[in-house]
């Protein structure tokens, strides 16, 4: 009896992921799905759904035929949409490499740094965690404006003869987002770098390499699962970043969350914005899945 008992309590624990991710990402994902396919209506909801769930795999099979795609075909007609993706990627991929280059330096130095130090420097790194996102970008507003604290210190020192005006541009959008995920750059790569062994760094210097390029034939290819995992930390959400452009940027910072808000709560237009959810999921999962499948093929190599 008990022997069962726990068989059963075994195979309900390996199901619980299975069912949340069913729960919280699978019936969303069919729910955004099918908006991206129902025409825009003036009601509420403001749709007219061209199947419906309950109607079996019957009905949906003759759905099929009444699916319209014109919110997709609108989206690649319409530069509005395709120029904010690009941004969006671009911004994203400029913010890591940020992000990774102020990043590696401090999780190397936390990973060499004495172990009494460490707890301390890894509370350091999430302290911001404990404050609120929102709060936090919101004191950027007070460093950054014209009247702001880094101004008036560059006045003070006389670095600049006149106010920069960083807010409402790019640069200060860039500065927001390495900010709030400098912590998830961070975090993996000093999980990575602490378990590294640094005796084969004095190996490579007794084989006559130099300082220099003992880290980089030693620590930087085995640090790069922990690259990896950084940078995807910070390249995925900041891709669908939202609040940093609304309040940091300006006028012209066009990211793709931004659009996707403007479409979805101010025109209303619902089924184009889950198509552009649609094409900003695919964007997101298509890279994730070839880097896995690169990644399988090659451990399969090596065995």
């Amino acid at each position: 009896m008990k022997a069962a008992l726990r068989s059963i309590l075994a195979k309900s624990t390996i199901w619980l992921p299975y069912i949340w991710l069913l729960i919280f990402f699978l019936a969303p994902f069919l729910i955004v799905a099918k908006l991206s396919v129902s025409e825009p209506a003036i009601a509420q909801p403001p749709y007219t759904p061209t199947f419906d769930f309950w109607d079996g795999p019957a009905g949906w099979w003759r759905a099929i035929g009444q699916f319209s795609f014109y919110n997709y075909i609108f989206i690649t007609e319409d530069s509005l949409y395709w120029k904010s993706y690009i941004s969006s990627l671009q911004i994203a991929v400029i913010s890591t490499f940020l992000t990774l280059l102020i990043g590696y330096p401090m999780a190397y130095g936390m990973a060499r740094a004495p172990r009494t130090w460490r707890p301390m420097l890894l509370m350091l790194v999430i302290l911001p965690f404990w404050t609120s996102f929102l709060i936090r970008v919101y004191a950027w507003i007070g460093i950054l404006k014209k009247e702001g604290l880094l101004n008036q210190f560059l006045l003070w020192i006389g670095l600049i003869s006149e106010p920069l005006t960083i807010l409402n541009t790019n640069t200060a959008v860039y500065i927001g987002i390495v900010y709030s995920y400098l912590p998830f750059m961070v975090l993996p790569l000093y999980a990575n770098l602490e378990r590294q062994d640094f005796s084969l760094l004095e190996a490579a210097m007794d084989l006559g390499c130099t300082q220099r390029q003992a880290f980089w034939k030693v620590t930087w290819p085995l640090s790069m699962p922990g690259v990896i995992a950084g940078c995807f930390l910070v390249f995925i959400p900041t891709v669908g970043e939202f609040v940093i452009p609304s309040l940091l940027g300006g006028s012209e910072t066009l990211m793709i969350g931004r659009t996707l808000y403007d479409e979805f709560f101010q025109n209303r237009d619902w089924p184009v914005s889950s198509a552009v959810a649609i094409i900003l999921l695919m964007i997101l999962i298509v890279p994730i899945m070839l880097f896995q499948r690169s990644e399988a093929l090659a451990r399969e190599r090596e065995r």
